[in-house]
């Protein structure tokens, strides 16, 4: 099973949307850590690490996002797994 690490940053309506906690519920659902911001800009980053098949399951959620999200693009960036995470945060 290999693991993998990528970094997302979410564009669009993703901010007021439950874009965070959306994607921190889903993350929990699929075994994924990390966490999930939102930047000044109006996107929203999110680390996420896992299981390969799960994160994929996250980053295709995050095209579309919550009900009332409107994403205009989304830029992933694989990294390095570490295991850094022990769970998932929404950082403020």
């Amino acid at each position: 099973m290999s693991h993998q690490r990528v970094r997302l940053f979410v564009t669009g309506r993703v901010q007021g949307v439950f874009f965070r906690q959306s994607l921190k519920a889903k993350s929990i659902q699929n075994d994924i850590f990390g966490w999930v911001k939102n930047l000044q800009d109006g996107r929203v980053e999110c680390l996420l690490e896992g299981n390969a098949k799960n994160i994929s399951v996250l980053v295709k959620w995050a095209n579309n996002g919550p009900a009332n999200a409107i994403v205009e693009n989304i830029e992933v960036h694989n990294e390095k797994f570490d295991n850094e995470f022990t769970k998932f945060d929404v950082l403020y």
